[in-house]
């Protein structure tokens, strides 16, 4: 009876034993979130933000395809690879979660097993010391044969709990290589989404300079409005002050535009033929038909939120991984783009009836001046450091919010 609790007990503090000294590789990605439901909500966060980003980049191929314009194709395939980006930015932060999520577990179950492992190793030696006495010399001590008989009974009623602790011990060493197994499914999983991240980035790298090279070709005049937009941005008291001198100047590019063309001469002895005359159209004041946030990440601000200053906040702010790709919230015009004092770089898109979208704290920028862009272009990429974007609505120059256009 002596043997057979040894044995039990032996192979499971033996399996117990080994399990604290397995390397745990991915322990400093659990150190990027508070706890277990922080991480839980990061891991939910991210697989929607997986599932948006393949949907819009499936939304954006099958868009290219039926491209016949080459301008319209490399924008929507620019846009889809961004998307792809973001779909592999999230899938990481997804696999970061879970690995955090694990490594919690598997701590919390290395506690318990240390807790176990203290009392039933006590039993064992116990039970090693009496299963090395043998019975013929227990006989000769006075009083020990009654002992033996009285420590057999115990024995015999200690069974039972002895088997129903090892089986415990066993059912959490089943679970600790659930957990391992689980964990290096999860490792592979972000080995993965880390090379197809930067496959894709570099891709995203050519394809985003040849549309500038189409966008700089189709745009005669954007040397020129760059120049002016970067004196514009020099001569501004502030952010707000440069973003409304670029909307007035987008108004009336877009008053010039709407302008009849010259009229010919007629010919010596001919009436000139009457002109029509465009009848003027009410402005339109709908929203961006698609607009969806810039950055995969957390949301840090919200709208009307009060700073440390003291001011209520414009926009929103999102926390995004470091070198996170940016996108452009809807379809419209680069008026802006480059280094503002205080900002990092920014860019301003304008969205046609008086809509502009302002996105500030960007590492480094994609895109010029006059390009046009599409809802999910790519505008450039996160800063490595602390990064936190922002991102700004306004109609006729005024805040809204942009979480309630999203769509």
């Amino acid at each position: 009876m002596i043997r057979v609790a040894l044995s039990l007990m032996a192979a499971s503090l033996a399996l117990a034993v080994a399990l604290p000294g397995i390397a745990m590789p991915g322990s400093s990605d659990a150190a990027r979130f508070a706890d277990a439901a922080d991480a839980r909500e990061a891991l939910e966060a991210a697989r929607q933000q997986q599932r948006n980003a393949r949907a819009r980049a499936e939304r954006l191929e099958r868009q290219s395809v039926r491209s016949e314009a080459t301008a319209e194709k490399a924008q929507a395939d620019a846009a889809a690879l961004a998307a792809r980006v973001q779909q592999s930015e999230a899938a990481i932060t997804a696999a970061e979660a879970e690995l955090a999520l694990v490594e919690g577990q598997r701590l919390a179950l290395d506690r318990q097993l240390a807790r176990k492992r203290e009392p039933l190793m006590r039993l064992t030696a116990a039970l090693q010391t009496m299963a090395r006495r043998p019975l013929a010399l227990a006989a000769l001590q006075p009083g020990s044969l009654e002992d033996v008989v009285h420590t057999r009974a115990a024995l015999a009623s200690a069974m039972p709990v002895v088997r129903e602790r090892t089986r415990a011990l066993r059912g959490d060493l089943d679970r600790a290589r659930a957990l391992e197994k689980s964990r290096a499914d999860t490792l592979g999983s972000l080995r993965s989404a880390q090379a197809n991240l930067t496959s894709r980035r570099k891709e995203l790298v050519a394809l985003a300079e040849k549309e500038r090279v189409l966008a700089r070709r189709a745009a005669g005049g954007a040397s020129r409005e760059a120049e002016r937009a970067l004196v514009l941005s020099e001569e501004a008291r502030d952010l707000d002050a440069l973003v409304g001198e670029l909307e007035l100047a987008g108004a009336l590019r877009v008053r010039l535009a709407a302008l009849p063309g010259p009229v010919l001469r007629p010919e010596e002895g001919k009436v000139a033929a009457p002109q029509p005359v465009a009848v003027p159209s009410p402005d339109s004041t709908e929203a961006p038909s698609r607009y969806l946030l810039p950055v995969a990440g957390r949301v840090v601000a919200g709208f009307g939120e009060a700073s440390v200053a003291g001011s209520r906040t414009s926009g929103i702010a999102i926390a995004p991984r470091p070198r996170a790709q940016i996108v452009s919230p809807g379809a419209g015009r680069v008026a802006f783009a480059g280094p503002y004092r205080g900002f990092g770089s920014i860019v301003i898109v304008e969205h046609g009836n008086g809509w502009t979208s302002l996105v500030t704290g960007l590492g480094n920028v994609a895109v010029e001046v006059g390009q046009q862009v599409t809802a999910g272009s790519p505008l450039g990429q996160a800063p490595l450091r602390r990064p936190e974007i922002a991102l700004e609505l306004r109609r006729e120059g005024e805040p809204v919010n942009p979480l309630d256009h999203l769509r």
